[in-house]
């Protein structure tokens, strides 16, 4: 059956995922399907843990532990590295992944318990990196807003990575947290064109929206950081040098960026969508993927994973380097975890020293 793009959608399909024993197709049986596709209607259910705060040991990044509010992403990035998480549910990597949404609703709660234990060493907490914490459905539940009303109390850094300007809602509580250092913001952006951004991620904050939000948190005095992420070679690395002026004309301090990733599912999500949407192009971008990958469409080793390797990767940093330079960038500054301190859970009793 011929493959579609749904509109406000990012994946193409809605593959069965790869823990699943009997794999759904559908098929063109020869007796008129309907041409319009069936509806994706987002639903939201709720997601049970006894803990909110994983932790990783990964050299690529610059964070330990994080907190996501939700799994799936509303947002519908083809790109998005996460959609792989949703097939440990049962569903797919694919529409799945954009409309079919979990919730924590008592993530406050367990984040309390495991920030009160004395055994709990502080270090800046990433919120929302594996989905974003402010994707649409979060002015509904504001699960995120209570997250960070904790941590404001406690003062414990945190670290916001989002393509949403709906943080904006949030500098009331944000520009306090980074006047103590306890706050850091990163704003992702792949392209400046409007028309690739809706295809590419398309219930994301537009290119242009993003930069006005950036405008207001560097404003509100928040430290900024510009990320680009994903880069996809031959589709948007020739933009590298106008997003970072851009960004910096925007505000931010600093900047950093991620070659793109194709794990597991999203390697044929990918291919489907340069099929759908970039068909002329789409064995360039896979040829240049592959060279930048040890001539595999992934490469999962700390150290080349984010970056890639090779002649293009190279030229790739080179021309971050220098653009770096040219347009002010400077490191991003480290977050203050001195001031920490264990929240009380109800009924606790305070100590007196």
């Amino acid at each position: 059956m011929e493959r579609k793009a749904r509109k406000g959608r990012g994946a193409v399909s809605n593959a069965t995922g790869r823990y699943e024993s009997l794999v759904h197709e559908a098929v063109d049986d020869g007796w008129g399907l309907a041409d319009e596709l069936p509806l994706f209607r987002t639903s939201l259910s709720l997601d049970t843990a006894k803990r909110v705060i994983s932790y990783n040991q990964s050299p690529d990044v610059s964070f330990d532990r994080s907190v996501n509010p939700y799994r799936g992403c509303e947002h519908g990035c083809v790109y998005c590295f996460a959609r792989p998480t949703h097939t440990w549910l049962g569903l797919s990597a694919g529409l799945d992944f954009e409309s079919r949404l979990f919730y924590k609703p008592d993530a406050v709660e367990r984040l309390r318990e495991e920030l009160s234990s004395a055994r709990y060493q502080c270090q800046p907490l990433a919120l929302g990196i594996n989905t974003d914490a402010y994707q649409p459905v979060e002015r509904k539940v504001g699960l995120t807003r209570r997250i960070l009303e904790l941590l404001a109390e406690v003062r414990h850094p945190v670290i916001l990575v989002t393509k949403s300007s709906l943080i904006e809602r949030d500098i009331d509580l944000l520009a306090p947290m980074a006047a103590s250092q306890l706050v850091s913001v990163s704003i992702s952006i792949s392209t400046l064109s409007r028309n690739l951004s809706r295809r590419l991620e398309p219930r994301a904050a537009a290119p242009e929206r993003r930069l006005e939000t950036m405008r207001r948190i560097a404003d509100a005095g928040i430290p900024l950081t510009l990320l680009m992420a994903p880069v996809i070679p031959v589709i948007t690395d020739s933009e590298m040098e106008t997003i970072l002026q851009a960004g910096r004309e925007a505000g931010a301090g600093s900047a950093a960026y991620v070659l793109l990733r194709l794990p597991h599912e999203v390697r044929d999500l990918f291919i489907e969508w340069l099929e759908e949407h970039e068909r002329l192009r789409a064995s360039h971008v896979m040829s240049k993927i592959r060279e930048m990958r040890g001539g595999r469409e992934y490469d999962s080793r700390f150290g080349s994973r984010m970056k890639g390797e090779g002649v293009y990767a190279d030229l790739l940093k080179q021309r971050f380097r220098l653009a770096l330079k040219r347009y002010g960038y400077v490191d991003a500054p480290s977050l203050d975890t001195s001031a920490f301190c264990h929240p009380l859970l109800p009924g606790q009793q305070m100590s007196l020293f």
